[in-house]
């Protein structure tokens, strides 16, 4: 197991600093995915990485978002909730629309389809898929996959490389210099290391959702909202983040036992880049009816996860609490709202059936 670990991590590395060295933007979380993505299908090993690594890297960076809310924050959230609600839903009927195409298309059940094309965490439409009466399990895990992939890889490229331009935002792409006044005192660090922990324990009791990431975000948001002031993330504890994710991230792409997988890809791939844009064309609309430049709006409407967007809001020095607001509403929205939906449209498998598998 340890031998396996020190691979996996060699590689994770090795890809981390081939993507630093082309100067290629979020190069520990992309960098690694792709290597140990890359290792795992063409080596045929058997790659691990524990899941409290990714765990770690959720807390360090639920943290960094929730140390950039303020009071005008919250007030800009509540004055934007109509624009939340708006972007969230038409992302999510585009999507829908998307999966229908892919259905009719590919002849594979509407309800994978649907589930496969929902712009949600990968983990939890899985799981959901295993509830819904007539979905494949694989085909969802593959559309989920390559949905997030593509967002993952190509929105970083889209603001690095083209909105930012040469702009000071684009020289953000390793590491930034975030809260320049930080207050840096041994009671402060304890006091937000308490909060974080709590706020993790507090998540993982109510059953929130990704809550290794929300439960820190909104336990330092607090914090920060009462009036203290949160402490400096050094550099190290973002590369450390960056590379927790993507190395798990890259291990979760299990294509092997999908059928047809040629004829599936390219809908699926181009369903995914174009809601992508779309969400450009809806983070455009709300430059235009709130004080957000383009890349914090487009971040926030971009559907990917809440991760690997609120990372590089950090990097490129977007609004970093305005763009965390969006994809949580959004995550909130589908996690709790798109499961009653669909299990009211395609019916829910028995539950004997689900304890069986």
């Amino acid at each position: 197991m340890l031998l396996r670990f020190l691979e996996t991590l060699l590689v994770s590395l090795t890809g981390g600093l081939f993507f630093r060295l082309l100067h290629l933007p979020l190069p520990w979380l992309l960098g690694s995915l792709a290597a140990v993505m890359i290792w795992s299908l063409t080596a045929r090993r058997n790659v691990f990485w524990p899941v409290g690594l990714r765990n770690s890297g959720l807390v360090i960076l639920g943290y960094m978002l929730g140390s950039s809310f303020a009071i005008e924050t919250g007030l800009q959230i509540i004055k934007q909730l109509p624009a939340m609600m708006f972007a969230t839903a038409s992302t999510i009927l585009f999507s829908l629309f998307i999966g229908y195409i892919i259905h009719r298309r590919t002849d594979i059940s509407l309800s994978t389809c649907i589930i496969g094309s929902v712009p949600g965490g990968l983990t939890q439409m899985v799981v959901l898929s295993e509830e819904i009466a007539d979905t494949d399990l694989t085909v969802v895990t593959f559309m989920q996959t390559i949905r997030l992939l593509s967002t993952v890889f190509i929105v970083p490229f889209l603001i690095i490389c083209g909105l930012a331009g040469d702009t000071q935002q684009a020289v953000a792409a390793n590491i930034p210099d975030v809260y320049n006044n930080a207050i840096h005192t041994p009671w402060t660090i304890f006091l937000f290391t308490g909060v974080v922990l709590f706020a993790v324990w507090a998540a993982l009791r109510i059953n929130l959702p990704t809550p290794f990431l929300l439960g820190p975000l909104i336990g330092t948001a607090a914090l920060v909202l009462a009036g203290f002031q949160a402490v400096k993330v050094s550099s190290f504890l973002v590369f450390i983040s960056q590379l927790c994710i993507g190395t798990y991230l890259g291990l979760a792409i299990r294509p092997a036992s999908l059928k047809h997988w040629k004829k599936l890809l390219p809908y699926t791939l181009g369903g995914s880049v174009a809601v992508v844009f779309f969400s450009l064309g809806v983070g455009f609309l709300l430059t235009r009816l709130h004080s957000l430049n383009l890349i914090s709006a487009f971040l926030g409407t971009s559907p990917g996860g809440m991760a690997e967007m609120g990372l590089t809001a950090v990097l490129v020095r977007a609004d970093v609490s305005l763009v965390a607001a969006y994809q949580m509403f959004r995550l909130l929205f589908i996690l709790f709202v798109m499961p009653l939906l669909l299990k009211w449209r395609f019916g829910t498998v028995p539950k004997q059936k689900v304890l069986d598998n």
